[in-house]
């Protein structure tokens, strides 16, 4: 996966996750990228401060949603549905089928997962699965990147 800060034609930033550059270009030309506050399909990259790994670290940062991959509890149903507007819902639902459809579900193994693909011991890939807080912190203190995403409802379910 691959993370590029957006700007759409009003100005308003927001980030979005990709398999590759050429996704994110073939995604942007088909209007299929929306800015969340105005709906805009009108976007591209902004400028960004590259991330510089360090010399151990794995090729490829890896992505974490808190929940797990099944349908939420019904009470995340409706605290995401309820306090999202509805472009952001439909970002996030959209997000969410990306990484489902090229990362690799880890489940609880996640932080083990991680650490062995930051030290080379298994192929670079994007994973994502569960980890908790102290997880989390403890793989960001080794160096190694993830990203907490918020897990709202597949658009189809």
């Amino acid at each position: 996966m691959i993370h590029y800060q957006l700007r759409c034609a009003k100005d308003h930033g927001f980030d979005g996750w990709f398999k590759d550059s050429a996704s994110f270009e073939k995604q942007a030309k088909r209007g299929l990228i929306e800015c969340p506050e105005c709906g805009g399909t009108d976007v591209e990259r902004a400028l960004m401060a590259p991330a510089l790994a360090k010399r151990d670290a794995a090729p490829m940062p890896v992505a974490a949603p808190a929940p797990p991959a099944g349908p939420p509890a019904a009470s995340t149903e409706k605290v995401a549905a309820g306090r999202l507007p509805a472009q952001m819902l439909a970002a996030l639902q959209r997000m969410r089928a990306e990484v489902e459809k090229n990362c690799d579900y880890v489940g609880s193994e996640f932080a083990d997962e991680a650490r062995k693909i930051h030290r080379g011991e298994v192929e670079a890939r994007g994973i994502y699965g569960e980890t908790t807080d102290e997880q989390a912190e403890s793989l960001a203190d080794e160096g190694i990147s993830v990203a907490k995403i918020p897990w709202v409802p597949r658009a189809d379910g």
